[in-house]
């Protein structure tokens, strides 16, 4: 069993951070993981975009052409990896920034106001939180509880602020 995850948006929406907790949940359920990030030339502003692959079994290859499953923030990630999605797989889209047109029938497009969700909780960066949320349930290797541990995890000692404010984020988007 394998799930295959891309994730894009503009530098500095936490796509990398995302892209960490995947795998860190994947680690600590004790799959296979593969992360791989790709930067733009910009640091904040700039794309930025990574692969997740989760599986029960020795992951052969860590490019991802087709993907399961994904998460889009921002309109050129949108247009770029929409495409790219799996027929049958589902795709998570911030429709806060993102005009989707006329999409695809063959996915299950997820279309959430990611950014005013992620204000309405007084933080504008929980977009990503927020569509991880809504993808959960998409996804066969992990579950909210594997998310909650890693994000224990990773956020536990340095800012155990911010570890509750992201579990309310993941909670409003698993409503959509």
């Amino acid at each position: 069993m394998m799930d295959t995850v891309l994730l894009a948006g503009f530098g500095g929406q936490g796509v990398m951070f995302l892209g960490k907790v995947l795998a860190y949940s994947g680690m600590l359920a004790g799959r296979e993981v593969c992360w791989i990030p790709s930067y733009g030339p910009e640091m904040r502003g700039g794309t930025a975009n990574c692969s997740v692959i989760l599986a029960t079994d020795e992951i052969h290859s860590p490019v991802v052409e087709m993907a399961d499953t994904g998460i889009v923030l921002n309109q050129p990630s949108y247009d770029k990896f929409l495409p790219r999605i799996k027929p049958g797989g589902a795709l998570v889209v911030n429709n806060s920034i993102v005009d989707l047109g006329r999409g695809r029938r063959d996915i299950d497009l997820i279309s959430l106001p990611a950014a005013e969700m992620a204000n309405d909780l007084g933080n504008p960066a929980l977009a990503n939180m927020v569509s991880l949320g809504a993808l959960l349930s998409k996804l066969k290797m992990i579950d909210l509880a594997g998310v909650e541990k890693a994000l224990a995890a990773i956020m536990g000692e340095k800012r155990p602020d911010m570890l509750e404010i992201n579990l309310s984020a993941i909670q409003q988007g698993m409503k959509i």
